[in-house]
């Protein structure tokens, strides 16, 4: 097996932990967040740009590589480390949530999905054993199961359906898969319903080996919610292995899920507000388009150390966002990356420390916490 994890320590005062997951591209220290790079790139930043900012791993997304350029030739290619030029851990998620997100047309049966691209209209289908098969291709080091990603709201008789119809599918995955290099995780959903939510993660964690992920949250339920459903899994969450919470990435909610037993997140929030003029900082988020800025020649963050903050002022910031410049999301984007990174390495220090409880309060207090 390329694939073991280890608890490194866990925290005295919150019982958080830090660990260390090796795949075969490396090992991660968590809590870990990790950068999105939807078509095989973190978008606007190049992979040593990415490298740069201390993320460890990065995650790329099935359904929109199966569509373009597709599979086949990424995998021609030597895989998607080689044909991206990272050579860092990747994750593969399965499509399943792009497929219920963005298709303008969908018809979901017991064997798959049937939907049109949302690129050309044209007529596409999906199940547990083709999403398998992508991912295999890809090559990934960890893959997610096909799953059914219900959204907020949804009535308990349908999220039960969807939440026992994403079990099947699991049991479809973890016969078809066969890899040995590519660890696959399965997905608890079963919407904002707590019974279902432990029935789905206890049928879930049978086929877990080495990494389980919670789906089906920040799909529109407001965050306290999403942190009760955390605090329900929690005690049940299997302890040997890491805990992957889908689709999470501001700071507050990076902070609360790691009080809540997580491990490893994701999210292309840091990098779209990015290239709309928003970044994250020290003294709190910054809308860098605001006016009181035009003549602000300090960093961004003082205490960062990223390439923009150490090179660019808030007034040239401002001034690249507003004059639509590329080289203003680019730096927006590394420098959210790049706190984001520090944020965890600060996290994982605090937790080493049995400091994380005091920690927690005093990122509340300094602003920091802003979603």
């Amino acid at each position: 097996m390329k694939f073991s994890y280890k608890i490194l320590h866990e925290c005295a005062q919150t019982g958080a932990r830090v660990g260390e997951l090796t795949t075969p591209h490396g090992k991660i220290i968590t809590p870990v967040f990790m950068p999105v790079g939807t078509r095989a790139t973190v978008k606007s930043l190049s992979p040593e740009e990415v490298k740069k900012s201390g993320a460890q791993i990065i995650l790329s997304n099935t359904y929109h590589l199966h569509l373009r350029p597709g599979e086949q030739l990424i995998e021609k290619a030597g895989g998607l480390h080689k044909f991206m030029g990272w050579n860092k851990p990747i994750l593969t998620d399965s499509g399943g949530f792009q497929v219920f997100s963005l298709a303008k047309l969908r018809k979901i049966d017991e064997n798959g999905v049937d939907f049109s691209s949302h690129i050309d209209g044209s007529l596409q289908r999906f199940s547990p054993e083709i999403a398998i098969d992508i991912q295999n291709a890809l090559g990934a080091d960890i893959i997610m199961a096909f799953d059914v990603c219900s959204e907020a709201g949804t009535d308990r008789a349908e999220a039960e359906r969807v939440m026992e119809l994403t079990a099947r599918w699991l049991v479809r995955c973890r016969e078809h898969h066969k890899r040995k290099d590519q660890m696959l995780f399965p997905i608890v959903q079963g919407n904002m319903y707590d019974d279902l939510r432990l029935r789905s993660l206890d049928y879930s964690a049978e086929y877990a080996e080495c990494g389980i992920a919670i789906g089906g949250l920040s799909v529109g339920e407001d965050k306290e919610t999403m942190y009760h459903i955390l605090d329900v899994l929690k005690p049940r969450l299997p302890k040997n292995m890491p805990r992957y919470l889908m689709g999470v990435g501001s700071p507050d909610c990076l902070i609360e899920g790691v009080l809540r037993g997580i491990d490893m997140f994701d999210c292309v929030l840091p990098t779209r507000t990015a290239r709309n003029g928003t970044a994250y900082a020290s003294s709190g988020k910054i809308n860098i388009r605001n006016l009181k800025y035009r003549e602000d020649f300090s960093p961004l963050d003082e205490k960062c150390g990223c390439y923009c903050c150490r090179n660019f002022s808030k007034a040239y910031l401002r001034h690249l966002v507003q004059s639509d410049e590329i080289l203003g999301g680019r730096m927006l984007s590394l420098h959210n990356i790049t706190y984001l990174a520090d944020l965890m390495s600060r996290v994982r220090n605090a937790i080493m420390h049995d400091e994380f409880g005091d920690f927690v309060k005093e990122f509340v207090a300094s602003g920091e916490y802003v979603s």
